[in-house]
């Protein structure tokens, strides 16, 4: 692989934790890079502020696509990185999890002959009814380098025939981007700042499967009211799905606050104060598994089974959600389970030292 620049592409908030770590470790080996904000996240809560809070430089080129469809999103992302990587001609480009504008890039880059790592690669649901899932197996198996988070992510990779020699086993970017911010969460803060008691819930929503049928909605709306019965919940609520939550009556319940979406170093604080999370974010639960606090993923599936067998995640449906926080309420914050290999805040510099060899 000839010398030069790495481009790092990203463009939705779960990216920038990721990307975060890698950047600063590549510039420490030497590596000429650019980073390209696609602006998949566009709102400067889901966006810029997480360039701040973690200090990544300013994106060289934000290409500002919005939002769309998924078709149209991703088109627009294809177009406009095209014309940069046809003028930049990049030794390697970068793509973090499994948002549009990784599948974008990685499909760009493929075709332009341009090396493609994926970062978070081997994560599977084995639900192709998730847009994400699409996405993580097209970006996968067009990649060169792909940097693993966990055994059974490697193991998934293996069984789809992809070979060894491009698979790398390097722990959770994510996660250095947590425990290099240990001392920065303030619990106490952000509680004050959002007047919440001491107990609450945390809980986070945009999935399809959860937010964009009718019916769907107004049950996921009883099931919120059911655990607001039983404490204060708090919601920091992304735009996607926001109109049909709040129609379905999800405001009326005097317990149950929503609040606009938070920083990096706001959000995490919250999650790490709460009795428990209810979620259908990926991210989420790998923070919670390492903050061990208790977690219940509002899905019928994981792309990150090791969250359940190292950490504090549970699976639950609508039906089950109430009688699973009551439970966590009654048995209290569990005893931490082990760390899942590698998830030691080491992954950025493996991934580093991995692409400077092959820049050599």
């Amino acid at each position: 692989m000839p010398a030069g620049i790495v481009l790092h592409v990203t463009g939705a908030r779960p990216n920038f934790p990721k990307a975060a770590p890698v950047i600063r470790a590549l510039d420490r080996h030497g590596v000429r890079q650019r980073l390209v904000h696609t602006g998949q996240h566009y709102d400067e809560r889901m966006s810029e502020v997480f360039f701040r809070q973690l200090r990544l430089p300013e994106p060289d080129i934000n290409l500002g696509v919005g939002s769309g469809s998924h078709a149209s999103q991703t088109a627009r992302v294809m177009t406009g990185l095209e014309e940069l990587m046809v003028a930049e001609r990049p030794a390697l480009t970068v793509v973090y999890g499994d948002v549009n504008s990784a599948l974008a890039a990685a499909l760009v880059a493929s075709k332009l002959d341009i090396p493609v790592a994926h970062v978070e690669a081997g994560l599977r649901s084995f639900d192709r009814s998730m847009p994400e899932e699409i996405n993580r197996v097209v970006v996968d198996h067009v990649s060169d380098l792909l940097f693993a988070t966990s055994p059974d992510a490697v193991s998934h990779l293996h069984h789809e025939g992809i070979a060894a020699e491009r698979i790398h086993l390097v722990g959770n970017p994510m996660i250095d981007t947590l425990l290099a911010n240990l001392d920065r969460f303030d619990v106490a803060g952000v509680r004050t700042a959002l007047s919440l008691p001491e107990r609450y819930v945390v809980a986070t929503l945009h999935r399809p499967g959860n937010v964009d049928d009718a019916a769907d909605v107004v049950d996921l709306v009883k099931a919120m009211h059911a655990v607001a019965d039983q404490l204060p919940v708090i919601l920091p609520l992304h735009p996607r799905g926001r109109q049909q939550l709040e129609n379905a009556g999800l405001l009326s319940h005097r317990a149950l606050r929503v609040v606009e979406p938070l920083g990096y170093l706001e959000f995490v604080s919250l999650v790490r104060g709460a009795v428990v999370v209810v979620t259908d974010s990926g991210g989420v639960q790998e923070e919670t598994t390492m903050l061990g606090v208790p977690c219940l993923t509002l899905r019928p599936n994981t792309e990150r089974p090791i969250t359940i067998t190292h950490g504090t995640n549970r699976l639950v449906t609508r039906s089950t959600l109430a009688d699973a926080v009551a439970s966590i309420v009654a048995a209290g914050r569990p005893a931490r389970r082990q760390t899942p290999p590698l998830w030691d805040g080491a992954a950025g510099e493996r991934i580093a030292e991995i692409i400077a060899k092959l820049l050599g």
